[in-house]
């Protein structure tokens, strides 16, 4: 294995994560805040240093195989979320390096969940730094290294596709290199359109920027403890509709427009995103309506819809707090954390696309026990999946779902109630932040101990990476020659 080469490809992590933490520096001038300066200078200085002697250290030579692959990827996201936290730590902003590492992680890993108790004494170059990791993590920090860098050469293409797995993953150009730049551009292009709507409706650039960052990312992280609560009603609308937009496959854009829209309004996976987030919306306004507390029409439908969106596409962002909603509410909610949005979109959960392959493999499973000669093909309107995805599929599925029960158990340990244990292992697993009771929306987590905060953590990187990269570097057959 080509360690070497490994480390000289994550000095270029550590290069590019130093220079993004230099323009939250700009926060800091007017008027000059000394402590978020010298956490930020700080932060900038370790990622350059260390960097260096990556870059130093490594080597160049040798091509680079799946293992390799690997461990650059799973190594971007370790590296970023405890060189992220440094700022934290240094300016005092978050003294503690666990509750540090979890808020770094957190973003990097667009999850939202905040260790927080009073976000608005936080200095705001912090928060913005803060829901700017949500934006790296959101398109993913390899893949930017992809489309910016040429040096990976050969092994780009094995390197985003475990960025961003899935059954979904379309190459939209020959070069691989030209596929992560065309993703890049939709992503900016998504996030400047936002930022312009939020300006032009009156939202400061401090505001527009920190909330693009998070929404477009469907990140969630809010430099207000009341969330998009504290925005104004039109802002909350933009919100609302951006949200929705990144949770579809950004492959789909690149159809759109490339001319071919019929295939966009024939893809089955899209089709069930928007009427599962429009049936969703209608059942919680019925139950939010027919509740014994008297609620105004108009903001019921917004708030149903804006929350409906929120945890479908696993941005965690909240106008009301849902944990005081009737059960039927709360449980359409869960379920929503459990599916997710759209494959290929900045979103987490299990996706749909493997939801429905997963049920129609169990489902050929099932007619195979009375027909076991008969050769059914797994199709997603008129795709066939490839018999090894289909496997790949469930096999994801399984993991995911028990990761999220191992977690629910490890975090139940204590005096932590199952309801909180459960929604909070979902919400760490699925990336979207809050969940219900003690990890509800206007909760924060940092009564967990350290020991549960790391749990979470590793669930945030498990849902981010979707398993197979992390669970492959504890097989001993990994590490052979």
């Amino acid at each position: 294995m080509n360690l070497r080469r490994v480390v000289r490809i994550l000095g270029l992590v550590l290069w590019s994560i130093g220079a993004a933490q230099i323009l939250p520096m700009l926060w800091c001038l007017f008027p000059f805040d000394r402590p978020a300066f010298g956490g930020l200078a700080a932060g900038v200085a370790a990622c350059f240093a260390a960097g260096t002697f990556a870059r130093l250290w490594g080597r160049d030579d040798g091509e680079l195989y799946r293992r390799e692959g690997v461990l650059v990827v799973v190594g971007a996201w370790l590296v970023a979320g405890i060189f992220g936290a440094i700022p934290f730590v240094v300016s005092g902003a978050i003294p503690d390096p666990m509750n540090a590492l979890f808020e770094s992680a957190s973003g990097f890993t667009t999850t939202g969940a905040s260790i927080l108790e009073d976000i608005e004494s936080v200095p705001r170059a912090l928060l913005f730094w803060r829901s700017m990791t949500q934006w790296l993590g959101g398109i993913g920090i390899v893949v930017l290294f992809v489309a910016l860098l040429s040096e990976l050469g050969p092994g780009a293409r094995m390197l985003f596709k475990l960025e961003v797995p899935g059954p979904k993953t379309e190459i939209l150009h020959a070069r691989v290199r030209q596929t992560a730049f065309a993703l890049f551009r939709l992503y900016l292009a998504l996030s400047a359109l936002q930022i312009t709507v939020m300006l032009v409706l009156g939202a400061t650039i401090f505001d527009a920027l920190t909330h693009t960052f998070s929404t477009v990312s469907t990140g969630g992280f809010s430099p207000y403890g009341a969330s998009v609560g504290a925005l104004a009603t039109p802002l909350q609308v933009v919100i609302l509709v951006f949200m929705l937009a990144s949770g579809v496959n950004f492959s789909l854009y690149h159809a759109a427009f490339a001319g071919r829209g019929r295939s966009v309004l024939h893809d089955a996976e899209l089709r069930l995103y928007l009427v599962l987030a429009g049936l969703a919306t209608v059942a919680i306004l019925l139950d939010l309506v027919l509740d014994d507390l008297p609620r105004d029409f108009a903001r019921t439908l917004l708030d149903s819809a804006f929350q409906v969106a929120s945890i479908i596409t696993t941005t965690g962002f909240s106008t009301d707090d849902f944990a005081t909603w009737p059960s039927w509410s709360q449980t359409v909610l869960v379920s929503l954390m459990v599916a997710g949005a759209c494959a290929g979109s900045t979103s987490g959960g299990a996706k749909l696309i493997r939801m429905i392959v997963g049920i129609r493999f169990a489902l050929r499973e099932v007619r195979l026990t009375f027909s076991p000669n008969a050769v059914i093909a797994i199709a997603v309107g008129d795709e066939t999946i490839p018999e090894s995805s289909a496997r790949a599929v469930a096999a994801l599925l399984l993991l995911w779902f028990l990761a999220w029960g191992a977690g629910a158990i490890a975090l139940s340990v204590g005096d932590v109630d199952p309801l909180t244990a459960g929604t909070a292992s979902l919400a760490m697993v699925s990336n979207i932040g809050p969940g219900l009771a003690g990890a509800g929306p206007t909760e924060n987590f940092a009564a967990f101990a350290d020991w549960q905060k790391l749990t979470m953590v590793l669930l945030m990187w498990l849902g981010r990476l979707e398993f197979f990269s992390i669970i492959a570097l504890v097989l001993p057959a990994f590490w052979r020659r």
